[in-house]
């Protein structure tokens, strides 16, 4: 488990929902990846690099809606930076599955609380 937290500094945490609109592979990677781009509506796009390449194929990717912390300063991955972080769970066999929302279709950019 990790080290205890206050609700102040969950509170700095910005999650929001998005729907991924471009996937491209990213060869240059050193493990398997994709180079993901966002759209979290009013707050714009963002994009992301994920190692999700195991579990999910590039046209499953388009149009999904995954839930992100966009608020973490931007990070060099190869030759691409990376301005926010899908969330998901490892499983058994150290996959990623992404975390959804239990409900259709919501409006990209919501807050999550």
């Amino acid at each position: 488990m990790k080290p205890t937290i206050s609700f102040d500094d969950f509170s700095k945490v910005d999650i929001r929902i998005g729907t991924i609109i471009e996937v491209h592979d990213f060869p240059i990677a050193r493990k398997p990846a994709y180079q993901l781009v966002i759209d979290f509506g009013e707050l714009g796009l963002k994009k992301s690099s994920a190692q999700i390449t195991d579990l999910y194929t590039k046209k499953e990717l388009l149009n999904k809606q995954i839930t992100a912390i966009i608020n973490f300063k931007k990070k060099q991955i190869a030759n691409f930076f990376s301005e926010c972080l899908i969330l998901g769970i490892e499983n058994n066999k150290k996959q990623i599955v992404l975390l959804k929302s239990s409900k259709p279709k919501l409006k990209n950019g919501e807050q999550i609380s």
